[in-house]
């Protein structure tokens, strides 16, 4: 059993790394060179005080996250960032416990001013601990973090432009060309736990968490913005791995109210049935679903470059395609016929210069397609022809 010494744990990066160790523990993430016999122990403000001197004795790696941001009194920076480290590490000295020490810092220790002070006299501190115990010590400087449970209107910009647009709220950006150095929680949690199996990102000798993103502040908070009009535009973001503005949709994304989770999309009816579409992407094409009365056919047109996938999640259905012009004999192409059911889920890919179709075999039930394209609808290039198949 390896015992895992969290403090701050109620905070926003212990919360979500004491989520990740609980994944870990309990078997439900296997991503980790890490075994599951681990325990947590959690120490935050509201924890007994008294627990502490055990955690300290029982602990085989300490990850120190607690920490003061923004107290009332200046004086509370060198208490909350050194008095708490010295106790810390006072209480380890007690009980011989040489574990490896994480400390999060941030890139203000290089500032002088209170916050930076307190944030380098507790480096300071932990590096002089190292050399006096030889215990292994791993010193992160965090530049902005940000991620889901980040507290608002505190001290990150982005988790502060997230709640208060996704509350209707105003932010205030003093200085849009501000150049931002930022990593996101999910990185940071995979960098700590990678230390916590000895293979932790060194820098020097501090240590880091990769990779980093840099954005102006107006940069941030005109994306977010953006965030907000996805229900009305059907728009998605840049979802390319590893990209900042993937990582500020997710982050945006949990500050909504719960009133906004889920939005009303336009079903564009007539009396065959109706088409909605779901998401238009600048890159991944379009997402929609069709809906067919029985008996009724839907199609018979065709496209020089767009291309689509039809797939029938619900009733019977017949998917017909047919090469446009004639053969060298003068006659037209075959009918290639799909017979497709919701039973068997079926990719029928809708081929460039075939005229295409779908009918509905039932007489009694509705045929619903999801269909994909590669290119959003443009009414001024719509790029479709009617031409029946047979």
């Amino acid at each position: 059993m390896m015992n895992v010494l969290v403090t701050g744990a109620r905070g926003f990066v212990g919360k979500n790394l004491c989520a990740a160790l609980k994944n870990i523990a309990e078997g439900k993430d296997r991503s980790f060179p890490l075994s599951p016999d681990l325990r947590v122990l959690e120490y935050d403000l509201q924890t007994d005080p008294t627990l502490l001197d055990g955690y300290c004795k029982d602990a085989d790696f300490v990850f120190h996250l607690a920490g003061v941001n923004r107290p009332k009194e200046q004086e509370a920076f060198m208490e909350g960032n050194f008095g708490f480290t010295s106790t810390l590490l006072d209480l380890l000295k007690k009980h011989r416990n040489t574990c490896p020490v994480m400390l999060s810092s941030s890139i203000q220790a290089e500032l002088d001013n209170p916050y930076g002070q307190s944030k380098k006299a507790g480096e300071d501190l932990l590096f002089r601990y190292a050399e006096q115990t030889g215990a292994k010590v791993l010193i992160y400087r965090f530049p902005n973090l940000f991620g889901k449970w980040c507290r608002p209107n505190y001290n990150s910009a982005v988790a502060t432009f997230c709640h208060n647009i996704a509350h209707d709220l105003p932010i205030q950006v003093n200085d849009p060309s501000h150049q931002m150095t930022l990593v996101y929680i999910d990185d940071v949690v995979r960098e700590l736990i990678h230390a916590l199996c000895g293979q932790e990102t060194r820098d020097g000798k501090f240590c880091r968490a990769e990779p980093e993103h840099h954005a102006t502040l107006g940069e941030i908070a005109e994306q977010i913005r953006a965030f907000k009009q996805y229900p009305q535009t059907l728009g998605v973001p840049d979802l390319t791995k590893d990209s900042l503005v993937k990582k500020l949709y997710s982050t945006y994304l949990s500050y909504l109210p719960e009133s906004c989770f889920a939005y009303k999309l336009k079903m564009n009816k007539d009396e065959r049935g109706s088409f909605t579409e779901i998401l238009r992407t600048a890159a991944s094409g379009q997402f929609s679903v069709n809906i067919s009365k029985p008996g009724i056919t839907k199609g018979n047109h065709w496209h020089n470059t767009k291309n689509e996938k039809f797939v029938v999640v619900h009733g019977r259905g017949l998917i017909q395609l047919r090469k446009i012009g004639t053969d060298e004999n003068n006659q037209p192409y075959p009918v290639v016929n799909y017979e497709v059911c919701g039973e068997e889920i079926t990719v029928v890919e809708m081929i460039p210069g075939y005229t295409h179709n779908i009918v509905n075999l039932s007489d009694t039930e509705e045929l619903v397609t999801f269909m994909w394209a590669n290119e959003t609808f443009d009414p001024e290039k719509p790029d479709t022809f009617f031409e029946v198949v047979e």
